[in-house]
């Protein structure tokens, strides 16, 4: 069971506090992440990533610091994808999503049947199979997106850390990855997403809140409590109903 700890996580940007003692307990299931613009969302991901050192505090994976872990080691149990991620070049949809195999690979074997599997798995799930042999410049945004969170899902990681995975898709993709997320979730997967998408992040079994650098809440999505500091946080401007078994975001409109 693959876990992810971070402990009182202080990051300062520019000489503005951007995280202020945030602390996480991260385990199998799926966790949003939401908050305001400027809430610290992204830096905290790429904190959690082992992409930004923070000024304080420390994140455990599996109970070791992540600083500890070899790369290689590191990257064969957490998987990243970022919110500015793009691809370019020459490589095919197909070749890109095969560079989630590296961490198993290195830089000089081949890619063998277990390889080539994951990455059809892969493609598959992120709903990018059908354009395997066409290159970035070839395929829109939404297409693109599709190609990168394929190459994270090919690592075959125990930990999911996503950033905006759902940049530049339309609805219906959206909630294909938001069932993907569940599945990947009850089959034991630690997942975390930054979504700005509220109503989204309302379908995860766990919700972070941030605000102001600082944890303001934490619980499972049908909490009471959280849907009342998310309406404060979001200054009225939302509020939460019940809707065909799920809860819902609606923004609030005052005519």
């Amino acid at each position: 069971m693959t876990s992810l700890r971070a402990t009182g996580i202080g990051v300062s940007l520019g000489g503005a506090r951007v995280l202020d003692g945030v602390s996480l307990d991260l385990r199998p299931g799926w966790t949003a992440i939401v908050g305001p613009n400027g809430a610290g969302k992204s830096t905290l991901l790429r904190v959690l990533a082992g992409l930004r050192t923070p000024d304080a505090g420390e994140v455990q994976l599996d109970g070791v610091p992540l600083a500890a872990w070899a790369p290689r080691e590191r990257a064969r149990r957490l998987a990243w994808l970022t919110q500015q991620g793009s691809a370019s070049g020459d490589l095919t949809a197909r070749e890109i999503v095969l560079l989630g195999r590296l961490p198993h690979l290195g830089i000089v074997a081949s890619p063998g049947a277990a390889d080539e599997a994951a990455v059809e798995r892969a493609m598959e799930e992120a709903e990018c199979a059908a354009w395997r042999d066409r290159r970035p410049q070839e395929l829109s945004g939404g297409e693109q997106q599709r190609v990168l969170l394929a190459r994270a899902l090919a690592v075959e990681a125990p930990l999911l850390l996503l950033d905006e995975p759902t940049t530049h898709l339309d609805p219906p993709h959206q909630v294909a990855l938001a069932r993907l997320f569940r599945r990947r979730a009850a089959a034991g997967t630690t997942l975390v997403s930054v979504l700005h998408d509220l109503s989204l992040a309302l379908v995860a079994d766990r919700l972070v809140l941030l605000e102001r650098g600082r944890v303001r809440a934490e619980g499972p999505t049908d909490d009471p409590a959280l849907h009342a500091a998310l309406v404060e946080a979001f200054e009225g401007a939302i509020r939460i109903e019940r809707v065909g078994g799920r809860w819902v975001a609606f923004p609030h409109l005052e005519v």
